[in-house]
Parts: structure tokens; C-alpha cells; sequence
């Protein structure tokens, strides 16, 4: 067996295996090849994960961060709306001012209706789904479990997904006539496939190695599922659910513009249907305002904070 021997020669220069070996500092070089001391790049590395900010962001920062580019960006929609308004680019009946649209809030809220078409709204759509929820996840995890049901129902949640919500409501409509019913029943077909292809996604990503951990440490059938399967697929479920959300507000307003009747209330989409009937764009943006800000509020109030706790769980999100 050959062995490597170092000397030094006359000129300081280090021979290894017939090689000149120069060193400068930290770096060398053997032959042709270059070579540095990895370990400074290690000690940077690990610096720069010590000063990472840990705790919540100072109140100015967040006010500049999160709240003034929203703002702005109002301020610049409502600037160009009344520019367009002023150098009538169309008649006042087809764009109307931002304050004509403020004197139907005004009206609205002084008759006592404007919350009341928001929460007939917002109930319908919360209590929709969670009906959506409670079906869609215990769907989710056969479909994701068992192979000979993802052979036969996969296919079909994915057709349902791709299916306007909208197409639903006509036979609502005829099976359930013009009941609050008809409302959840397209809320629960728009939103069940997207929870359960998101659970679906989200199981398929769990590595095995996680599985066959929890079996040895006795996890198995719904305390694997529990303890395990669920923990690790939180990431494509919770993009399910937000998905499954906007899929089933959607389809509430589908709903709601198409099914319209007294005893059923007046939601968003009933508001929306009554301006365009009635030739009032004010009425109409009105309409498309509160369902957008209403949109928001939710994902801001429910969603957001669900996606930075499971991102915050995983190491994924320092501070934000």
C-alpha cells in the first residue's frame, strides 16, 4: 500500500504526492485545483441565523409595511376613478362618481339594510362552509387513503372543481325551489372538491419516512391519521380550505343573483341584481365593492393568520 508523504522543501513550498502545495492564508492550491477553508462560510452562515429578528416587528414598521401600500393604492384607484368620471370617458349611467357610490352607502346605511345585506351574506357563506368542511375533509382523507376510491372518486372531485358553480343552480333551483337550501347546496358543491383535492395534495406530499416512523411508534389507523397524516399535510389542506372558501362565495353570489324570492332575504349577489334591474350602476358598484371587501376580511381575518401559524410551526416564517 502506497503511502503519501509531505517535505518541505528549500523554498517553503510543501510537496504532497509529488504536488507543490502553496498556501496563502486560508486558500491554496494543489496542482491545478483551488481549494478554501469552508468553515468561515459555515461561522457567516450560522451569524447570519443568529441575527435573524425573532420578535414581532416594532408598530411604525408594520404601519409602513403592511398598511400604507394598501392604502396608497386605494387613494391611487379612487384618484384615477374620478379622473376617468371628470374627463367623461362614458356617460354618468354607465360610470358613475365615487360619490354617487358613497351616497348609496349613505342611503343604505341610513335605512338600516347595509348590514343586513352583508351578514345574510356572510352567515350563508360561513355556514355553508362548514358544512363543506365537515364533508370535504373525511372525503379528502378516504379519497387519499384508500386507492380503489381515489380510483373511482378522484377523477370526479377533479371534474367538479373545474365546473362553474354557477351551473349548479338552475337544477337547485328546480330540485329544492327557491329555498335558503338552494343557497348551501351550491355553496357545498362549489366548495367540497376543493377541500378535498387540497387534503388529497397535501397527503400525497407527506413524506414515507414520516409514515413509517408513526408505525413504529404505534400511530397507525386514525391515530396515524391524527398524530401524522394530518400534521404533515397542513400546507396543501389549509390551500384547500382557502381555495374551498373563494369557491364557495363565488357560488353563494352565483347563487344569490340567480335565486332571487322574499322569503329567501337579500344577500350581496340580491343587491348586485337589483341595480342591474334597475339601471343603477351606483347600486351595482355598491354591490361589487361590499362583496370585494368582504372577500377580504375574511382572508385577512381567518386565512392569513391560519397560513403564517402553519408556516411559523415549520421554521418557514421568522417574523412577518
Amino acid at each position: 500500500m502506497a503511502s503519501t508523504e509531505t517535505a518541505s522543501d528549500a523554498s517553503g513550498k510543501d510537496v504532497q504526492g509529488g504536488k507543490d502545495v502553496k498556501t496563502v492564508g486560508t486558500v491554496g492550491t494543489v496542482g491545478d485545483v483551488k481549494y478554501s477553508d469552508d468553515l468561515a462560510g459555515l461561522e457567516a452562515g450560522l451569524d447570519a441565523l443568529d441575527s435573524v429578528q425573532t420578535g414581532r416587528p416594532p408598530l411604525g414598521q408594520v404601519l409602513v409595511q403592511k398598511v400604507l401600500p394598501p392604502v396608497v393604492a386605494i387613494a391611487l384607484t379612487l384618484a384615477v376613478w374620478q379622473a376617468l368620471v371628470w374627463a367623461e370617458v362614458a356617460p354618468p349611467y354607465k360610470l358613475p362618481s365615487p360619490g354617487a357610490v358613497w351616497g348609496e352607502v349613505e342611503d343604505a346605511w341610513l335605512q338600516g339594510t347595509l348590514l343586513d345585506y352583508i351578514w345574510t351574506s356572510v352567515s350563508r357563506g360561513l355556514l355553508g362552509f362548514l358544512a363543506a368542511l365537515a364533508i370535504g375533509t373525511p372525503l379528502g382523507l378516504l379519497v387519499a387513503r384508500v386507492r380503489i376510491v381515489r380510483a373511482a372518486i378522484g377523477p370526479i372531485l377533479s371534474g367538479l372543481q373545474s365546473l362553474p358553480s354557477v351551473a349548479w343552480v338552475p337544477p337547485a333551483v328546480v330540485w329544492l325551489g327557491l329555498e335558503p337550501s338552494v343557497m348551501y347546496t351550491v355553496i357545498l358543491l362549489g366548495a367540497v372538491p376543493s377541500i378535498a383535492n387540497g387534503l388529497v395534495s397535501g397527503i400525497d406530499q407527506v413524506p414515507p419516512l414520516f409514515l413509517r416512523a408513526g408505525r413504529t411508534l404505534g400511530a397507525t389507523g386514525l391515530k396515524g391519521t391524527w398524530h401524522i397524516v394530518m400534521p404533515a399535510a397542513l400546507p396543501g389542506y389549509v390551500a384547500g380550505l382557502k381555495q374551498g372558501w373563494a369557491f364557495s362565495w363565488r357560488s353563494l353570489m352565483a347563487a344569490e343573483i340567480i335565486a332571487k324570492a322574499p322569503d329567501i332575504g337579500t344577500g350581496l349577489g340580491q343587491l348586485l341584481e337589483a341595480g342591474r334591474t334597475n339601471s343603477s350602476m351606483s347600486q351595482v358598484f355598491l354591490a361589487i365593492f361590499l362583496i370585494l371587501i368582504v372577500g377580504i376580511a375574511i382572508d385577512l381575518l381567518i386565512f392569513s393568520p391560519l397560513e403564517r401559524w402553519v408556516l411559523r410551526s415549520r421554521g418557514l416564517l421568522v417574523s412577518r
